[in-house]
């Protein structure tokens, strides 16, 4: 079973960016080392702040558009329930990040 992923990065300056991957583990050192050309590497958004799993692939292709979407001051909100102090929760997950 495949499991798919929302996820929120933000830069230190709180940038933010909302992607959807089947592979978070894979894809957040990505964007770490800047291996991911456009937005996030010019930005330098590249800390994980916020992520959902899913089973599916519609709902979370579903969840990205929703939260997308939304105001500025809900996803930030969002961030904060999760974690309040913006800290990069994929820090210590492997080497690589």
């Amino acid at each position: 079973m495949n499991t798919y992923f929302v996820y929120i990065l933000s830069s230190h300056s709180r940038t933010l960016y909302i992607p959807m991957t089947n592979d978070l583990e894979r894809r957040i050192p990505e964007h770490k080392h800047g291996l991911v050309p456009g937005f996030t590497a010019k930005y330098n958004v590249n800390r994980l702040v916020y992520y959902e799993e899913f089973p599916d692939p519609n709902e979370a292709t579903a969840r990205e558009r929703q939260l997308k979407g939304w105001r500025r001051s809900k996803k930030v909100a969002l961030i904060e329930r999760f974690d309040p102090g913006w800290h990069d929760i994929s820090a210590g997950w492997s080497s690589e990040t």
